[in-house]
């Protein structure tokens, strides 16, 4: 994955030194074609399979950069819903020395136009799975987010609770 050039110029003066960065998250259903599909993505950097998540830049606002996200690595238009979790991981050792633990803020969202593609080199492949055929290789986080946000139908936010497996 390349790393934002903000980070990088951090690490030029902190070097592996852990650092707390803010990350978004999309839980993108299809539309009306089928919404029981969801947009994943598969990595480039450890093949497997994963929601479309992203570090917000500096000042970046959450849903904007969430969309931007989506975007750029897919090549799908989507509208963003409910926030409805937000929760920390980490502190992760990436395989160069870097310490990292996020913040992750995490939208339920529907594909709204866009053919789904490979959008960037962070990806092999962009794919809408179907809820009851999910990659062997999406984490147990990405599968309880995805069923948070199929069972989350309100307009508010619902926060997970600290301390809790993530």
């Amino acid at each position: 994955m390349p790393t934002p050039d903000f980070i990088v110029q951090l690490r030029s003066k902190i070097g592996h030194d852990p650092l707390w960065l803010p990350g978004v998250t999309g839980v993108v259903f299809d539309s009306a074609a089928d919404p029981q599909r969801v947009l994943l993505v598969q990595r480039a950097d450890n093949r497997r399979w994963a929601l479309v998540t992203g570090i917000l830049e500096p000042g970046e606002e959450p849903a904007a950069g969430l969309l931007r996200e989506i975007e750029e690595e897919t090549g799908v238009r989507a509208e963003l819903g409910a926030l409805f979790d937000v929760d920390c991981t980490g502190p992760m050792t990436f395989p160069n020395g870097d310490v990292c633990s996020f913040l992750n803020i995490t939208f339920k969202a529907v594909g709204v136009s866009g053919e789904a593609a490979v959008g960037d080199d962070e990806s092999l492949a962009v794919a809408w799975h179907g809820l009851g055929d999910l990659p062997e290789t999406l984490t147990d986080r990405h599968r309880r987010l995805i069923e948070a946000a199929r069972a989350h139908s309100g307009d508010g936010a619902a926060y997970s609770t600290p301390g809790t497996d993530h």
